[in-house]
């Protein structure tokens, strides 16, 4: 069966997603895991240094202009991540939803250039976030603060990270079982939501301010 943006945007209602083995596996496997990472979104854990990072305004964070851009870059080998599952079927499919509507990056800029990033599908009030990646150090962060930031502005209840690891976990991350994320999937996806691209200085700071360090920092 082929593959298409309106077979894939189905599959986020009832809670898979698709992966590569590796950028160059052209066979696609469905993931359904046992234990969802999920960000309560009136629960984000912001580190002191970030939180700095953040109001020194070292980046200008921008939305969905170059979204091409952004998941070609999460694709791309690191030094620290020679291999990604991230194939040409998936960036093509993604893309397109893009195209939709139903997809939206989140861009760290510096003198022009983009240096960091994240992406994920967009769906009634739950954002599944994709993947993030970072060329210069904290911007994949300060997106994804950003990200949680316009989600909570916009109305959405469900933030999904798909996995839980220990980066992620220093912010709030969760696990929770499949059942428990099914719940919560269901109410969120059946309501309405809004992707804001801008957000102010003054809504930024009480973000800041409204959002706790994790825990080993309180």
């Amino acid at each position: 069966m082929e593959l298409t943006p309106d077979l894939l945007l189905k599959a986020y209602t009832v809670g898979v997603f698709p992966m590569a083995e590796s950028r160059d596996d052209p066979v696609l496997h469905w993931i359904d895991p046992d234990l969802r990472g999920v960000l309560p979104l009136d629960a984000v854990h912001i580190p002191r240094k970030l939180r700095r990072k953040i109001r020194q305004g070292d980046f200008e964070v921008r939305c969905d202009t170059a979204f091409d851009q952004v998941i070609r870059l999460c694709a791309a080998p690191t030094e620290g991540r020679p291999d990604t599952w991230i194939n040409p079927t998936i960036e093509t499919l993604y893309n397109q939803v893009f195209a939709r509507g139903f997809a939206h990056s989140v861009e760290c800029w510096q003198d022009g250039k983009l240096v960091g990033g994240l992406y994920g599908v967009s769906l009634g009030a739950v954002f599944f976030g994709e993947s993030m990646f970072s060329r210069v150090s904290d911007a994949s962060k300060v997106a994804l603060m950003h990200l949680a930031l316009r989600l909570r502005k916009g109305g959405y209840k469900l933030l999904d990270t798909q996995f839980n690891t220990p980066h992620l976990s220093r912010f709030g991350v969760q696990e929770i079982p499949r059942d428990e994320y099914q719940k919560q999937l269901v109410r969120a996806i059946n309501t309405q939501a809004h992707f804001p691209a801008e957000v102010t200085g003054d809504e930024v700071e009480a973000f800041l301010k409204s959002s706790a360090p994790p825990p080993e920092q309180v």
